[in-house]
């Protein structure tokens, strides 16, 4: 579509991020030795390829004995092995016997009760027991765990420690996993500079390519960072003509100045416009396209707090998405600590500080300066409180929707 094609300019949010998603599919999959796949997206199911545990095994310490031996007080019972965990007893337990047994071995063929250490007394060759602690009789079931052809983890899933717990105890050596979306950062703007250069007079330190690439990495992401391009057409050009990236991702250049080229200078490269700005503050001027060669394009604002916002917003999304993982975002109710004026006419996404109010239930506290050129706010914030468009005036306590920040 045309840049000045109404249908795609001030979309609302959702609406927005909706087509933005529609236009991305997820990356091919790779396999990877587990020990590698922490952070990485499953790209297929793990089930459960046997029972675990595969046997019945003892809870406790203690001797694994039949039932009936062991409700009479003062039995007096002879041992006949041992069964350890990796190592178990190979026969079975007859009537007046006893099996010494370790947490997690496999319980004894006859054997239906283990009873704890603490409860008995070993006498030689013999043990003698004491009262019958649990009706359980301290043994775990077999497939207690999970069962052989149980669905485990489904394709999507972020592998954190956990989750590759679960996929080790099932027997995975090897785990099929989404490729990590190349994504291509490019700002933009001869007023930029990065340490260790010196500015001059008139420029600033660029920053916000630098917690971008954070974000994607974050996310699942393989970020590059470009160098800033000059405020120039063929520059921009030059710099994105031969980029190799499922997701090209633009800072600056983005609004209606004269030294905004970004999008006359991907024309050239073929790009369609898919959404032209958003209904959002900060960060009006966010765009996405496609390119000729049909890599997607994300347009994000100079300002930092503008771009990290729709970053959040929008990005995150895209890069989960192209993982096939759930897009999100995901929002959830908090209480207002002060109360909010009536809202304008776009969704405004105010950066908060979220805490936990002794009753269990969040609070939120928008920060008193909400200028999008301020990187010392954002570094301040771990979460984006929501007020919709044409929102009325919101008194303290009311509940408000908020997107909470990953901080480490």
């Amino acid at each position: 579509m045309s840049a000045t094609d109404p249908a795609i300019k001030n979309l609302p949010v959702d609406d927005a991020r909706t087509r933005m998603l529609a236009a991305v599919t997820p990356v091919g999959v790779e396999d990877i030795a587990i020990e590698a796949a922490h952070g990485r997206v499953l790209a297929e199911a793990i089930d459960g390829r046997r029972d675990q545990p595969p046997f019945e095994s003892s809870a406790m310490d203690g001797w694994a004995v039949r039932r009936a031996d062991a409700l009479d007080a003062e039995t007096l019972l002879s041992i006949v092995g041992e069964s350890a965990a990796g190592r178990g007893f190979e026969g079975e337990v007859l009537p007046g016997q006893a099996v010494r047994i370790f947490t997690g071995a496999a319980v004894p063929a006859g054997a239906d009760v283990v009873v704890i250490q603490e409860n008995a007394e070993r006498q030689g060759d013999k043990v003698r027991l004491g009262p019958l602690a649990g009706a359980g009789g301290n043994i775990r079931p077999r497939g207690g765990d999970f069962r052989a052809g149980q669905r485990l983890l489904e394709p999507g899933a972020r592998m954190d420690a956990w989750r590759l717990s679960l996929a080790a105890a099932a027997g995975c050596a090897e785990l099929k996993v989404a490729r990590r979306p190349r994504v291509v950062v490019l700002s933009t703007g001869e007023e930029l500079v990065r340490p260790p250069t010196t500015p001059g007079r008139y420029q600033i330190y660029e920053s916000s390519s630098l917690a971008l690439c954070a974000l994607i990495d974050a996310w699942g992401g393989d970020a590059k960072r470009l160098a800033a391009a000059r405020d120039d057409r063929s520059a921009v050009i030059a710099a994105l003509r031969d980029v190799d990236a499922d997701l090209l991702v633009t800072i600056g250049g983005a609004s209606v100045g004269d030294y905004d080229l970004v999008k006359p200078a991907l024309a050239d490269l073929g790009l369609q416009q898919i959404v032209g700005s958003i209904g959002i503050r900060p960060g009006k001027p966010t765009w996405f396209g496609r390119l000729g060669s049909g890599t997607p394009v994300l347009g994000l604002p100079g300002n930092p707090a503008s771009a990290l916002v729709c970053a959040e917003l929008f990005l995150g999304p895209l890069v989960r998405a192209l993982l096939g993982s759930d897009p999100g975002p995901a929002y959830q109710p908090a209480r207002l600590a002060t109360g909010l004026p009536a809202n304008g006419a776009r969704d405004h996404f105010l950066r908060a500080v979220v805490a936990c109010a002794t009753d269990g239930v969040l609070t939120v506290q928008p920060l008193a300066d909400q200028d999008s050129s301020l990187v010392t706010v954002f570094a301040q914030t771990d979460g984006l409180l929501r007020r919709p468009a044409g929102a009325p005036a919101s008194a303290a306590g009311s509940v408000v929707p908020v997107l909470r920040l990953a901080r480490l």
